[in-house]
């Protein structure tokens, strides 16, 4: 019966997902750690973080992790060109995205199944499955780091 319903949920979120959501829904069941941060380049939390120089250090430091910055509440813009600032947007293993939706009453209120009620929010997936969600407020980057290298360690 679970298995019917996380089946029947998996294929709503496929019918229902904004091209950005449908492509990280598919990019997360690989057996590689992927993060998913939903970020907008008006906010100024994740403005600190991008400052702070934190995530091209992740970036540049985990190759292997695919990291997908998914811009959320900007009207479709994906911040590319904030992230080029900070030496993101080029690197091979970061995908920049966009969902189409707007900032204000209707903005989404999740996202690949999840649900988003405040930006950044970093998740980390492995193999399809949700290894940790950071979802209220600025990353701390060895925090981060260090959930990194658990989601990689054999357990």
């Amino acid at each position: 019966m679970i298995l019917n319903l996380v089946a029947l949920f998996g294929a709503v979120v496929s019918l229902n997902a904004a091209p950005a959501e449908q492509q990280v829904v598919n990019a997360i069941k690989a057996p590689a750690l992927s993060i998913v941060h939903l970020w907008a380049p008006w906010c100024s939390n994740c403005q600190a973080e991008l400052k702070s120089g934190g995530w091209t250090k992740m970036v540049k430091d985990n190759p292997e992790v695919k990291f997908y910055f998914v811009s959320i509440w900007n009207s479709g813009d994906d911040g590319r060109a904030t992230l080029a600032k900070y030496d993101l947007a080029q690197q091979p293993n970061v995908t920049v995205l966009a969902d189409p939706g707007s900032r204000g009453t209707e903005h989404i209120k999740q996202f690949a199944g999840l649900p988003v009620s405040w930006i950044p929010t970093t998740w980390l997936f492995k193999g399809g499955d949700l290894r940790y969600a950071l979802n209220y407020g600025e990353i701390r980057f060895p925090v981060l780091q260090q959930l990194v290298s658990d989601s990689n360690s054999q357990w």
